[in-house]
């Protein structure tokens, strides 16, 4: 079995680390909050104190970090600890550009994957994200099909492409369920009848999406992710998206909920 470091345990890191410590893989895991390791070493992980120590000897090495600038960060440290033969599969959703950026930075006889996941955190503790994996994944093919279905997409950043095309509609379908229940309460409709007639609808997802409880995508990667997507290609709709989650994550109650928190901000945002 494969020897794992898993580097980055939120949300979503957890429970992706959790499906490797099943499979009995040997698991380093480090974090940038210690006590956030701590439920996994007791299952049996061993927690590292920085990164470079996480990965000296990982035959394989995992990254589920918050954004491009924090896998930057993490990549200075470890890049010079990678041993050969090893591989690095980054599984954060950081664009294409970013993932360019660090495989002109790996060291020969380093092998970089971009596996970014579809999916919450419900998905994740269930083993059943949607794993979407750029480049030469076939060594690693059977590690990422622990966190659920595999998709090989292509070349290398073609993962973190299509991951960044599909939270552009998941995130501007919660956006649009929230404008039209705004019009809804405005036309004095019943929450339920107009909830009922849009799930019966195209929209039936993005209205599950919208009101969802019990899982985790925080608003403020959401505007990271919509950010990454408006900069890549000119979006009007996904700029007024944009404001949406930038305004509700001016609450900062808000900011690191999910984003069906975001919905009743959009609902109760005045008129113009």
């Amino acid at each position: 079995m494969e020897k794992i470091a898993f580097l980055g345990l939120g949300h979503m890191g957890q429970p992706m680390a959790r499906q490797l410590l099943a499979a009995k893989h040997p698991l380093t895991v480090w974090n940038r909050t210690p006590a956030k390791a701590e439920r996994l070493v007791e299952a049996g992980a061993t927690a590292a104190a920085s990164p470079a120590e996480a990965v000296r000897d990982a035959d394989v090495v995992i990254t589920m970090l918050a954004g491009p600038d924090a896998v930057r960060e993490v990549a200075d440290a470890v890049l010079p600890e990678l041993r050969t033969g090893s591989y690095w599969v980054e599984m954060s959703t950081v664009g294409p550009d970013t993932v360019r950026e660090l495989a002109d930075r790996v060291p020969a006889g380093v092998t970089l994957v971009d596996a970014p996941v579809m999916g919450s955190t419900d998905k994740a503790a269930e083993g059943r994200l949607g794993v979407l994996a750029g480049g030469d994944a076939g060594a690693v093919e059977h590690v990422l099909a622990r966190f659920g279905p595999v998709t090989r997409t292509g070349v290398l950043g073609s993962g973190a492409a299509l991951k960044l095309v599909v939270n552009t509609a998941v995130l501007g379908g919660v956006a649009l369920v929230a404008e039209a229940m705004k019009l809804a309460d405005s036309l004095g409709l019943a929450e339920g009848t107009a909830r009922e007639a849009l799930a019966a609808g195209p929209l039936g997802g993005a209205v599950a999406r919208a009101f969802a409880e019990g899982v985790h995508f925080a608003n403020d990667l959401a505007v990271k992710d919509v950010a990454l997507a408006t900069g890549v290609a000119g979006l009007p709709v996904m700029e007024v998206v944009l404001d949406h989650y930038r305004a509700a994550c001016a609450d900062p109650a808000v900011a690191s909920e999910d984003i069906s928190r975001a919905v009743p901000h959009i609902r109760a945002q005045p008129s113009a």
